[in-house]
């Protein structure tokens, strides 16, 4: 844990970190006390009061040696990421290098946080400043556990905020790493908290505290409705990123080939534990048979294996509880008429593998066609038409990715606009980066991060008039 600039071992621990590859543990993780979160709390107010003063040109100077530092600390902090998630090593230094780049971009936008004046009547004035909207409490999660700290401690600690942030329990120690950059960079003692202990505790003790003024998670959409309730009590303005289930809408008019050749690297980077991973596949019947033959012969043909293994495409699910959500979800699609066209089933006796796995013919009332299933698992649909496949794709209630493959520029036009969800991506497998807005739509969350949006949920609009007369 970090309070007010010091590391802390010395606790009970909360939990144990496991390496999902091999079920080895790695190690205990000290949880903090209730004096600890007083501490945490009370170091976090005297930290804004010292960072909102900061002026922007040296917030900005910061941000930036925090993200040379990143890259130049990559082959440890990527290590580490592999260590306690899973993921291949090369997806565990990519992550690495897009959370530095959401500081560069940050470190720049924070400059243009600008004010206005409101024209008004002579001899009166009136201004609109933003300010920082004071400590935030920040949650992160297991499958991006720097990119998603990355994200938040840019933006709050661009705004002026102080931040207490609690990461994941799987995967604390590569947040730890960034927060180390923090420090070495010259962040203030009091403006960076890291906390650990069990969520529910962690959540009640930060949002019912009448220090922090706003919230922010990325996570699963039970878990923001949670925080959100106890972020009301308070009446706190809340930042969430939270599940999705991302339809990929394939016209009749690609080649089979190309998309299922890309579709394998969509969905089954990071084993699919991605908030936008691709995870409903709706494919016009003229190209539906192609396209799935390929698709299963190439996700068959990916190796398996730990993420430290040289050529390894696809590591280990995050916790066993994941492996037995997989086979819920296939064992009900099977029932219920689906095909397994490859994988299907756990990877050996150890570790936390699962096969990628490409479902056939999979019927709309299949519970992975409603629950995502957030794992190596393509479920497949054919549609008569881009209506029917738009309108299965609009029919549940989160909105976060969507993806689209056609040739036809009008169909891809109409499409994207007519998808609900936050981002759309045509003809390729992407999400927003530093520079435009990621967040989502309907029950996948409020608000959201980058671009030029993103400093808007760390701070608020203040109006000052001014009439300039003697009195």
């Amino acid at each position: 844990m970090l309070i007010d600039g010091e590391w802390i071992y010395d606790r009970a621990p909360c939990h144990q970190v496991q390496n999902p590859a091999d079920d080895q543990i790695l190690g205990p993780v000290p949880g903090a006390t209730d004096a600890d979160f007083d501490r945490a709390l009370a170091a976090a107010q005297r930290g804004f009061e010292i960072w909102r003063k900061v002026p922007p040109q040296e917030r900005s100077e910061l941000l930036k040696r925090v993200a040379v530092l990143m890259r130049e600390r990559a082959k440890d902090i990527a290590p580490a990421i592999t260590l306690e998630h899973g993921k291949p090593l090369a997806d565990a230094e990519a992550e690495v290098s897009r959370s530095s780049s959401f500081l560069d971009w940050d470190a720049e936008q924070l400059l243009r946080t600008y004010g206005r004046v409101v024209p008004t009547q002579h001899p009166n004035y009136q201004f609109v400043m933003r300010e920082p909207i004071g400590p935030v409490a920040a949650f992160t999660p297991w499958n991006v556990p720097v990119s998603a700290a990355g994200r938040k401690l840019a933006g709050t600690i661009a705004a002026g905020c102080s931040v207490i942030i609690k990461p994941a329990s799987q995967t604390p120690a590569s947040t730890c790493l960034l927060a180390q950059c923090f420090i070495d960079a010259g962040l203030p003692d009091g403006v960076l908290q890291v906390i650990h202990g069990k969520s529910s505790q962690v959540s009640e003790k930060l949002i019912l505290s009448p220090v922090i003024r706003a919230v922010t998670l990325t996570g699963s959409v039970e878990v923001g409705k949670q925080l959100m309730r106890l972020a009301a009590e308070g009446v706190k303005p809340s930042l969430m990123e939270l599940g999705g289930h991302a339809p990929v809408l394939i016209g009749a008019d690609v080649n089979p080939a190309k998309v299922a050749e890309l579709a394998v690297g969509g969905k089954f980077r990071m084993a699919g534990q991605l908030c936008v991973s691709p995870s409903r596949f709706l494919i016009h019947e003229k190209i539906y048979d192609d396209f799935v033959g390929e698709f299963a012969a190439r996700a068959g043909k990916l190796k398996v294996g730990d993420g430290f293994t040289e050529g390894a495409q696809v590591g280990p699910l995050v916790n066993f509880r994941r492996i037995e959500t997989m086979q819920s979800l296939v064992a009900d699609a099977v029932e219920r008429g689906a095909k397994v066209l490859t994988g299907g089933e756990r990877v050996g006796n150890s570790g936390c593998f699962f096969a990628p796995t490409v479902l056939g013919d999979v019927p709309l009332d299949a519970r992975v066609m409603h629950e995502e299933p957030f794992g190596p698992l393509a479920p497949c649909t054919p549609v008569a038409d881009m209506d029917q496949a738009l309108s299965i794709a609009n029919d549940i209630e989160v909105g976060l990715a969507g993806y689209v493959f056609t040739n036809d520029v009008e169909m891809a036009d109409r499409l994207s606009n007519a998808l609900e969800c936050g981002s759309v991506a045509i003809n390729q497998f992407t999400s927003p980066g530093a520079d435009a807005p990621f967040g989502g739509h309907k029950e996948s969350g409020i608000g959201v991060e980058g671009g030029m949006e993103t400093l808007d949920s760390y701070t608020v609009s203040k109006t000052i008039s001014q009439r300039r007369v003697n009195i």
